[in-house]
């Protein structure tokens, strides 16, 4: 059974309508998801380009390669472990922030 179960009528001029339109298409999301943003008090954001896939890719690959380099320092007990951990952790809130950057909604102010 769904959860939504309340359906909304909005007519709309041309103009508005193409202006609903493009910035749907903007996001990538359907037009019930990005009107439920707007309606819970968000803007959602537009959809990245496709290079942010390929460096998030690349951050992650940094990112498995650290955690290797890791794994054998904290065996052959050869770099400065607090240094490295610190890195990972900085590497990894960078990621988030991208993402939250590019894809999370931002709030109405």
């Amino acid at each position: 059974m769904r959860k939504r179960n309340c359906r909304v009528q909005v007519r709309l001029d041309t103009k508005e309508y193409q202006a609903f339109i493009k910035s749907v298409k903007k996001t990538g999301l359907s037009q019930e998801v990005y009107l439920r943003h707007l309606i819970n008090g968000s803007v959602p954001r537009e959809s990245p380009p496709a290079e942010y896939y390929v460096f998030i890719k690349e951050l992650h690959n940094i990112g498995n390669n650290l955690n290797q380099i890791a794994q054998k320092a904290h065996i052959l007990n050869v770099i400065d472990i607090k240094r490295y951990d610190e890195n990972c952790r900085r590497l990894e809130k960078l990621v988030r922030d991208i993402t939250a950057a590019i894809f999370l909604p931002e709030r109405r102010k």
